[in-house]
């Protein structure tokens, strides 16, 4: 059995609740709690659990409730067991039939609740790696069709890797698809099987981005209303990739190094040592020897983090990949966004292949993205982005079209697109976040941000 499998136990009884985490952690679990259905999904918004152990019988909104959600918003990557007593057995059956995995009486054997968990875990691995499957014929595509002969080099760089776990840092201009190479070398690492877990470190404040990565117990500080696993502790077994580590503190780099030495963390609020083995691999476009010099990154940090460099050329400097990469962002955004398009035409690909893309990899595919949008005949073309050039795209005097600056252009671009996604789905919040491929938080930070009507 997997060690480092999470569990989420919901029960309104916290006398469970406690002989569920004791039994479990026991057996190398990392255990969650809830007391309530609405507990529950709060906390699976915030933090990924594959497995929840819920009892039927609670007060307000029971455990069937709570399936029905679990099952509505995550499908097939969350299992439910259900825990009921003798006299409510009728309860679980009707539990499985709308979606339970299986169910485990309250003071029975803990093996038969073992075996459910396993079952459980075989499944949700399974989800995983039919998702992985599909990431890698997109990704692995996006990579292997490169025709640059930097690109070819770093990718059979990162073949000779596959064999190793050492550090490895990303370096290159925003934009230039750092996190795909990251991934790239999770998937041909033998690593492949565990988590990916990625942490963008300029998202978060100094403070909430070491209760991100560490975990914390609760009421370690205000606002931690529960324990928090951390995403240290969560990237046991796989990839820790940290995007734009250069943005990070002085008193986290400390913390950090104190990891990678160690290997072991301390969750906020406790003194106990958690081990964890993950595989770092970090990214960066800032040059890190230029903010050593000034004190504003460790060396001894750096030397640890960087075992072997990777740097990722701009756009601009591999123009004979661009025509694949369109093809490429064509094919698989216009699926996503389920309309038929034929391509671009002449003149559009002429300005697309001629473009410098200040914003690299991002921007062409958002470019791609919005011409697909606004296409009425399954052809893209830039005079139909002319017609929005209020919403995004402008031009000149003379007719020539231009690009607002990358930024400007996506948060139009966003706007616009979220109120449609919003509209085709009646604005259900949570459906529109299933569409986009994006959680439900994540949304609604959308909607707050570009004041939209929720």
């Amino acid at each position: 059995m997997n060690d480092s499998v999470k569990l989420l136990i919901v029960d309104d009884e916290i006398e469970y609740r406690e002989t569920y985490r004791m039994l479990l952690e026991n057996r190398g679990f990392i255990v969650g709690e809830a007391g309530s259905a609405d507990e529950a999904l709060d906390i699976m918004s915030k933090e990924y659990y594959p497995i929840v152990i819920s009892d039927v019988i609670m007060p307000g909104k029971d455990g069937l409730y709570l399936l029905d959600r679990i099952k509505n918003k995550y499908g097939g990557s969350v299992e439910v067991i259900i825990v009921t007593g003798y006299g409510s057995i009728e309860n679980a059956v009707k539990a499985i039939r709308v979606g339970a995995l299986g169910y485990f009486i309250k003071s029975g054997n803990p093996n038969d609740l073992f075996m459910e968990i396993d079952k459980a875990r075989r499944l949700v691995q399974f989800e995983k790696k039919k998702e992985l499957e599909e990431r890698n014929n997109g990704s692995g595509l996006f990579l292997h069709q490169a025709e640059n002969p930097r690109i070819r080099k770093i990718l059979e760089d990162i073949q000779i890797l596959s064999d190793s776990s050492c550090n490895v840092l990303i370096t290159g201009e925003s934009g230039v698809g750092k996190e795909i190479f990251a991934k790239h070398i999770h998937d041909s690492s033998a690593v492949a099987d565990g988590i990916f877990m990625a942490t963008n470190c300029q998202a978060f404040s100094e403070n909430l981005l070491e209760a991100e990565l560490f975990g914390h117990e609760k009421g370690a500080f205000t606002g931690a209303a529960a324990k928090r696993i951390g995403r240290f502790e969560e990237a046991n077994g796989g990839t820790m990739f940290l995007d734009e580590i250069g943005e990070i503190s002085p008193s986290t780099q400390v913390k950090l190094l104190r990891v990678l030495d160690s290997r072991y963390i301390e969750r906020i609020g406790s003194n106990k040592k958690i081990p964890v083995n993950f595989r770092l691999i970090s990214a960066t476009n800032r040059k890190l020897q230029d903010e050593i010099s000034r004190g504003g990154f460790r060396e001894d940090l750096y030397y640890r983090i960087n075992t072997m460099t990777i740097e990722i050329p701009p756009l601009r400097e591999r123009r004979e990949d661009l025509e694949g990469m369109i093809g490429f962002f064509v094919s698989r955004l216009s699926s996503e966004i389920k309309k038929d398009i034929k391509g671009p035409t002449r003149e559009t690909l002429r300005y697309l292949l001629e473009y410098d893309y200040p914003g690299n990899v991002r921007e062409l595919k958002n470019i791609i993205e919005r011409l697909i949008v606004l296409s009425k005949d399954g052809y893209l073309r830039m005079e139909q982005v002319e017609e929005r050039k209020a919403k995004g795209w402008n031009t000149n005097d003379d007719g020539a079209s231009e690009i607002l600056p990358y930024k400007e252009s996506k948060r139009r671009f966003e706007k616009e697109y979220i109120s449609k996604v919003l509209s085709a789905n009646q604005n259900n919040i949570t459906k529109a976040a299933q569409f986009m491929g994006i959680s439900r938080r994540q949304l609604f930070n959308k909607i707050t941000e570009y004041k939209l009507k929720k």
